[in-house]
C-alpha cells in the first residue's frame, strides 16, 4: 500500500505542472501527424455510426482533433483541457474550419459541466497522463447521458510485465508527465467500475501504420536531448525479441515505434 501511495504522489506531483508543459507544446500537437488524424479516429466513427451523437464532449482535448472530427455530425462540440494554450489551438483550428465549439478550462477529474449533458464523451491520447484514471472515467460517465457512450483511445500497456516495464521506461523518458499506459484488461476494469457496459474493446491498434521515428516522436514532445540519448540507449540495450514484442523496429539508422493504442467504448445504462 505504501508503494502504491508513493507512486500516486509522484504522479500527482508530475501532473501538477503538466498544464504548463502542454501549454508550451500546444502548437506542436496541433500539427502533429500522430495527433491530427489516425486510423483509430476513423475506427471510432465506424463504431459510432449507428449512434445519435448530437452532442460530444472531448475531455483533455488538446488542440481538439478528435472533437473536430465530429463536425457535421454533432451540433454541440465541447472541448475540456487544463492547458489554456491547447484550448486556444482548438479554437483556432475550429475557426479555420468554420466549426462552432465551446471550450472549458478544467482538469479531467473535475469538469464544471452538468451531469447527463452529452450523447458521447470521448478522450484520446490523454488518459495516460491522468493521475487518477478511474476518477476521470467516473467524471466522463457522469457527463454522458443515460444510453450514451464513453470512448477512450489511448496508449496501450503490455500484458507481459517485462515488455510493459520497458515501454513504461521509454514513455517516462519521452515525457515525465506520463503516468501509465494501461492494458486492455485494466481499461475494462475502469469502465465497469463506473457502470459502463463495454460495447467494444479493440487492442493492438496503431496511430501511425508506418511507424514514427524516435527523432520525430521526441520532437513532438519536446523531449530533452539527454532524455533522447537515454531512450536510444535503452532501446539499443533491449533484447531484439522485446523490441519485436512492442512492435519497435530499427530502419535507416533509427528506431521507429508504432504508437500502439487501444479503443474502448462503453455505454451508460
Amino acid at each position: 500500500m505504501a508503494c502504491i501511495t508513493l507512486q500516486l504522489r509522484k504522479a500527482i506531483a508530475m501532473t501538477t505542472s503538466a498544464p504548463k508543459h502542454f501549454d508550451a507544446i500546444a502548437g506542436q500537437y496541433a500539427t502533429s501527424e500522430v495527433h491530427a488524424n489516425s486510423p483509430t479516429i476513423r475506427r471510432l466513427h465506424e463504431l459510432l455510426a449507428s449512434e445519435r451523437v448530437g452532442s460530444v464532449c472531448d475531455v483533455a482535448c488538446g488542440p481538439g482533433h478528435l472533437a473536430l472530427s465530429f463536425a457535421g455530425k454533432a451540433s454541440r462540440i465541447v472541448g475540456v483541457d487544463a492547458a489554456p494554450n491547447m484550448l486556444r489551438q482548438f479554437e483556432r483550428l475550429a475557426k479555420e474550419r468554420g466549426v462552432k465549439v465551446e471550450t472549458v478550462l478544467a482538469d479531467a477529474g473535475s469538469v464544471p459541466l452538468p451531469s447527463n449533458s452529452f450523447d458521447a464523451v470521448v478522450s484520446r491520447l490523454a488518459p495516460h497522463h491522468f493521475p487518477d484514471a478511474v476518477n476521470a472515467i467516473r467524471e466522463m460517465a457522469r457527463l454522458v447521458k443515460v444510453g450514451g457512450c464513453v470512448a477512450v483511445i489511448d496508449l496501450e500497456g503490455d500484458e507481459n510485465p517485462v515488455l510493459d516495464e520497458l515501454n513504461h521506461k521509454m514513455e517516462v523518458l519521452h515525457d515525465p508527465s506520463h503516468v501509465r499506459s494501461y492494458t486492455s484488461a485494466r481499461w475494462r476494469e475502469f469502465f465497469e467500475l463506473n457502470g459502463l457496459a463495454i460495447g467494444a474493446l479493440e487492442a493492438k491498434r496503431t496511430e501511425l501504420p508506418g511507424g514514427l521515428s524516435i527523432r520525430r516522436w521526441c520532437e513532438i514532445g519536446s523531449t530533452t536531448p539527454e532524455a533522447q540519448a537515454k531512450i536510444r540507449a535503452v532501446l539499443a540495450a533491449a533484447p531484439k525479441d522485446h523490441l519485436a514484442g512492442l512492435g519497435i523496429r530499427f530502419a535507416d539508422g533509427e528506431f521507429c515505434i508504432p504508437v500502439r493504442t487501444l479503443i474502448i467504448l462503453g455505454r451508460k445504462g
